[in-house]
């Protein structure tokens, strides 16, 4: 069935010849048969006591408090802190745990997004949960996908862009088309039993199986469903969401570089690029992945934003808009920052500049990867003036070791 929808040819190092034909009954359970081999070489039993350690809360906690210390759930729950620690871990231990209701608002950046927050000490549980997951499901996911990892991020999927688009153009000498594809409403649509069955291929700890499913079941927009109905759904928002999405579409990647061979891939949470010669080849491909989402992940491409594009015309891409020599931030981007540091200077009474100098100095870093030098001169400029009485105490130290 799928050979049909694809010519054989280098740029698929060959993956419908030979053994690697499908016959026409075939079903995929999400991965090729070699691909699940790597997935599920090495399980894991006893994982529960070392979540539950007191060692591990308190990491998740530091990391949970990351850039909020100064928030009055923070500070409170570090009145107590060894207490309320010991209060979580023996909850975890009697299996008395219970996450509370989710809270929901909706912001727009410009596009509306309905976000759900944990209270802080379900955040705690979902950082210690990741500390134990994170290690054991990182190593089987593929070298491009950049979403929420360590080492990885936008800046690294844009180089590896790049580095793409001067491959499959000959350093810009051959039309470059590139398969710009989303996920229609994904994290809306994740169906928990296959995720689930996607987790226990590795994770055999039943205590562990049930804290995740609980996480997942704690979704306040759900609507009542009958028996037969499967649930759906992760809220945006939750650090377990960004994780269970790359362990959900880490299916995705494994078939499209396993079994359809596809050199030029990359993924960024629910966006994902691949660059080739010929528009038809890509049409072939966007059919098929489309059939594998709906069949193996009960999901499918969003037919508005997922188009076949030829780069000379740009295209948009991680916050840039993409051309053979060159790359311009989109406006969307600038107007997103100005209004953040618009907010930003309205609250510098309880704010602290350092953190805002960072996070402009980071955003700057950002946009040097486009052609943005006047932009960004206008920019600092405006900074300079919205924060003229505000010095940082980064900006002070970079100054006094440069004089040293």
């Amino acid at each position: 069935m799928w050979e049909r929808l694809l010519y054989s040819d280098d740029n698929f190092d060959n993956g419908f010849n030979g053994n690697n034909h499908l016959d026409n009954n075939a079903r995929f359970l999400g991965i090729t048969s070699a691909s699940q081999d790597i997935l599920t070489m090495k399980t894991h039993k006893n994982l529960w006591n070392k979540l539950c350690s007191y060692e591990n809360l308190e990491l998740a906690y530091k990391k949970a408090r990351k850039n909020k210390t100064l928030k009055p759930y923070v500070v409170d729950f570090e009145k107590n802190l060894k207490d309320n620690l010991l209060q979580l871990r023996m909850e975890l231990l009697l299996l008395a745990y219970t996450p509370k209701p989710l809270t929901t608002f909706i912001i727009r950046d410009p596009k509306t997004r309905k976000i759900s927050k944990s209270y802080f000490r379900d955040r705690i549980i979902h950082h210690a949960l990741v500390n134990i997951l994170e290690p054991i499901f990182d190593k089987s996911f593929i070298y491009d996908s950049y979403a929420n990892r360590k080492t990885k991020g936008t800046l690294k999927a844009i180089q590896r862009f790049d580095y793409f688009k001067r491959k499959v153009s000959k350093n810009n000498t051959k039309k470059c088309y590139i398969l710009k594809a989303d996920i229609r409403h994904y994290f809306e649509e994740v169906d928990h039993e296959i995720l689930i069955q996607i987790i226990k291929r590795k994770i055999k700890d039943e205590k562990v199986i049930r804290l995740i499913k609980q996480i997942l079941n704690n979704f306040s927009s759900f609507p009542k469903l009958s028996s037969q109905e499967r649930l759906k759904g992760m809220p945006l928002g939750n650090l377990t969401s960004q994780f269970f999405a790359n362990i959900y579409l880490n299916e995705l990647d494994y078939f499209i570089k396993h079994k359809l061979r596809i050199k030029y891939y990359l993924r960024y949470v629910d966006d994902f690029v691949i660059l080739h010669n010929s528009k038809e080849k890509l049409n072939k491909i966007n059919n098929t992945i489309n059939r594998f989402l709906k069949i193996d992940l009960k999901l499918g491409l969003h037919p508005d934003k997922s188009k076949i594009l030829i780069l000379k015309d740009g295209i948009s891409f991680l916050g840039f808009r993409n051309f053979y020599y060159h790359k311009l931030l989109k406006k969307s981007n600038v107007r997103k920052m100005k209004t953040k540091l618009f907010e930003k200077q309205s609250r510098l009474d309880i704010l602290n500049f350092d953190k805002i100098y960072a996070t402009f100095e980071g955003w700057l870093s950002y946009t040097m990867q486009a052609n943005t030098s006047n932009l960004r001169t206008k920019i600092i400029n405006d900074f300079e003036i919205k924060f003229k009485k505000e010095v940082s105490s980064i900006e002070v130290n970079r100054l006094i070791k440069a004089s040293k």
